[in-house]
């Protein structure tokens, strides 16, 4: 059953630990946990191994846990709008693998179905392949790739009702369902809860049995990591 809290800081309280592996809904700036990354940084935890799509921008998202040193490894499958990132990658003082984004988002959703590992075309003859087991079907060479169950997941929502259920605001569902299923504890923050009912049965995305912690958070800021303007035509 999910359990209610008011506050960010309340939904993390005896959760985290150091040296746990976390995963963090949100594509660049997009449908990211702000205000749970933000009770994080206050927190103090360390070596954690995040795995999320990247790493946000140097001064927002979880580029703040990297600037504030609380991040040991990042798993993701993007890594080029932070330069703190690319510093710290380059100076040996945090560790990296990276995935194709495909991949990624399978090892998250097969930890969530019950799934330890899977065979992928994706990186077949270059360095994605290293160190894992390749085997042959159908005259295809595939490579190995184990499913990624996270200690805990972070994500954003758009709407949740009373009993837990949660829906995502267009492109802010990005890796959020997925990791929300693919972890051994979820904690979910969202702009507005809602009475039970009042959400469409057959649109939920991810249903309460899967939400362990909820709030309502508060004071976004939504950023933009790049905004683009073309002029209107006469």
């Amino acid at each position: 059953m999910t359990q209610f809290f008011n506050n960010a800081e309340e939904a993390i309280a005896g959760v985290l630990r150091d040296g746990m592996l976390l995963h963090a809904g949100g594509f660049g700036l997009c449908g990211i946990p702000e205000n749970i990354i933000s009770a994080i940084a206050k927190s103090g935890v360390k070596n954690l191994t995040v795995v999320s799509n990247n790493c946000g921008v140097d001064d927002f998202g979880l580029g703040i846990l990297l600037k504030n040193g609380q991040i040991k490894k990042m798993i993701s499958s993007y890594v080029g709008e932070n330069k703190t990132f690319e510093k710290m990658y380059l100076d040996g003082t945090l560790e990296l693998e990276l995935n194709p984004q495909g991949t990624l988002a399978e090892r998250i959703r097969a930890a969530g179905a019950g799934i330890p590992a899977f065979y992928t075309r994706t990186g077949v003859g270059t360095i994605v392949a290293e160190g894992k087991e390749i085997r042959e079907f159908n005259g295809e060479k595939y490579i190995m790739e184990k499913a990624l169950l996270a200690d805990l997941a972070i994500i954003k929502g758009y709407r949740a009702d009373k009993f837990g259920n949660v829906i995502y605001n267009k492109t802010a569902r990005n890796f959020n369902p997925v990791m929300a299923t693919g972890a051994k504890l979820t904690i979910c923050e969202v702009e507005e809860i809602v009475e039970t009912g009042e959400l469409d049965p057959a649109n939920i995305h991810t249903p309460a049995i899967y939400i362990h912690r909820l709030f309502k958070g508060k004071d976004y800021e939504k950023r933009i990591e790049k905004v683009t303007i073309r002029t209107r035509e006469a």
